[in-house]
């Protein structure tokens, strides 16, 4: 499967925040740590190893055991976890909600980029361990973001009733979902292959996260991948200190802000802005904001609160009660993991670079920041198609009136691009502008009128023209703009709406082989797959 590359910045489906980051831009400098090369990973390494204590490593790698129990495991990945309790091991990570059978394709190249990334380490510096992790965000409750994935253009839903935190609901329904599914990807080796996985990972397992890790084990698990389900009572006692200065002195508000401001000041979007308190607490069927008002502690929209001495006890006594928000999870993440690097997607990194203020302030080493690798899979087929139709990787990438446009006036056996007949008429004016400059203003205005009256005419037959030879070159027009939905459903990158479960039909058990030797998570541009 040979593969090319663009700059992200040529697919314009990034924003600026992102391009200028991988640009290294000055003005961004200030938002991060150290740059993602592998040169830089050393001073990294140091960092940490100086701050993250042994016995930190002994309550992870005890959790990590607690979690894996009744799952069989490579041992790859035993190995992985026993190696954790070295100080010379360190984790690059990545994290992703528990959608629906992975959701979109993004899933798989998140976590190919982390464990890419671990062997690039492990090459450079041979004396350390480096240990890919993915982070099941367990205690989301964005329920509409997961509950479903697109098959062949079509949602494919689990309904159920909402509340509380997603990890723990069980499955009940989704045999349901798997008779849709079943029924829609057919018969064969391949689809039989993921009608299993399917089953396996939903119907036999009772909660949503133990369905998730069995299905993040059976794809990445020879790869020595960790999964680490942060909804965990020992793991969250280690995170207690942090909680309690955001409870008392709501640290991350204050220095989120005005890092968030500055940003902003740049001309970038702020992607989250923090909250007072950037903490939910949990209950059976709950996860609500905790609010702070005259002293006093209360749980949004409950009859639940404490005085300060209460909520600090409840806090002592049931960690697992506390739940960190977008603003303090990258932290609760870093206090518990010997982390290198985090590798997210756009947006996710928008929101790390407002924190790296934060982190200092508590005294812990911000992560290296890492955008995933982005990726357009072509089959043969569509591979040839493009070919034929003489479409670059660049002009695939167009908006699709812009690629038809372009490629009908490059296709069409007439002229359609008028600029020689404007510049022409602009020559005319500017004998009529001399002219008119003799006279009086109002010739020299009636003159500006008359100019761009025609200029207007110009434009508008260029415009019919280029209408006609399209309604001309129809056949031509239809085939561009059926390869170009195939792979980019509604106008949105492939990666960020069709679920892998489409391309395992047509490549099988060698998906995750391909990609893995394909995306090179340092290379910085987006990547076209061929077959």
């Amino acid at each position: 499967m040979p593969s090319d590359c663009i700059p992200f910045k040529e697919t314009n489906y990034f924003s600026s925040l992102i391009c200028d980051y991988l640009e290294e831009k000055v003005e961004l400098q200030p938002f991060y740590n150290r740059f993602p090369k592998l040169e830089n990973f050393k001073a990294q390494i140091e960092e940490k190893q100086q701050s993250f204590s042994d016995a930190k490593r002994e309550v992870l790698v005890k959790s990590l055991h607690n979690q894996y129990q009744g799952f069989s495991v490579s041992d790859l990945t035993i190995e992985h976890i026993e190696l954790l309790k070295k100080n010379t091991t360190f984790t690059v990570t990545t994290g992703h909600q528990l959608n629906l059978f992975t959701g979109p394709l993004y899933f798989l190249y998140k976590i190919i980029s982390t464990i890419n990334l671990t062997k690039f380490l492990k090459e450079k510096y041979p004396e350390y361990n480096f240990v890919p992790i993915y982070w099941m965000a367990t205690e989301d409750h964005d329920f509409d973001e997961i509950n479903y994935f697109n098959l062949f253009g079509k949602k494919i839903q689990w309904n159920r009733n909402d509340g509380g935190v997603v990890g723990v609901f069980d499955t009940k329904g989704l045999d349901k979902v798997f008779e849709v599914f079943s029924s829609a990807i057919g018969s064969g080796q391949n689809a039989e292959q993921l009608k299993s996985l399917f089953q396996q990972a939903y119907l036999n397992r009772n909660t949503l996260a133990d369905a998730t890790r069995y299905l993040a084990n059976e794809l990445f698990g020879e790869y020595g991948l960790v999964i680490v389900d942060g909804d965990d009572k020992d793991l969250k006692r280690l995170f207690i200190p942090y909680v309690q200065k955001e409870l008392s002195d709501q640290v991350s508000y204050h220095k989120v802000s005005p890092k968030a401001e500055k940003l902003q000041n740049e001309g970038y979007k702020i992607q989250v802005n923090p909250r007072e308190i950037n903490l939910f607490y949990l209950a059976e069927g709950l996860r609500e904001r905790i609010i702070e008002k005259e002293g006093r502690y209360f749980v949004n929209e409950t009859n639940i609160s404490w005085s300060k001495s209460e909520i600090l006890k409840e806090l002592s006594e049931f960690p697992d009660r506390f739940s960190p928000n977008v603003m303090m999870r990258p932290l609760y993440q870093e206090v518990i993991l010997p982390n290198l690097c985090y590798i997210g997607g756009g947006g996710e990194l928008a929101y790390w670079l407002e924190l790296k203020d934060y982190f200092e302030t508590v005294e812990v080493p911000f992560p290296m920041l890492l955008l995933r690798n982005s990726a357009l899979i072509q089959t043969k087929k569509q591979a040839e198609k493009i070919k034929k139709l003489g479409v670059t990787d660049t002009e695939l990438f167009l908006k699709q009136h812009e690629l038809i446009n372009r490629k009908v006036r490059q296709i069409s056996n007439i002229d359609i691009n008028f600029d020689p007949q404007r510049k022409h008429l602009q020559e005319q004016f500017q004998g009529m502008y001399e002219l008119a400059e003799q006279t009086d203003i109002t010739f020299l205005n009636a003159v500006k009128a008359q100019e761009i009256k025609q200029l207007k005419g110009l434009n508008m037959l260029e415009k019919r023209l280029l209408k006609a030879q399209r309604i001309k070159l129809s056949d031509q027009v239809k085939r561009l703009t059926t390869i170009q939905n195939e792979l980019f459903p509604n106008q949105s990158l492939q990666e960020r709406s069709t679920n892998f479960s489409e391309m395992y039909l047509e490549y099988g058990k060698e998906l995750i082989p391909f990609l893995v030797e394909h995306l090179d998570p340092l290379q910085g541009e987006f990547i076209i797959l061929k077959q």
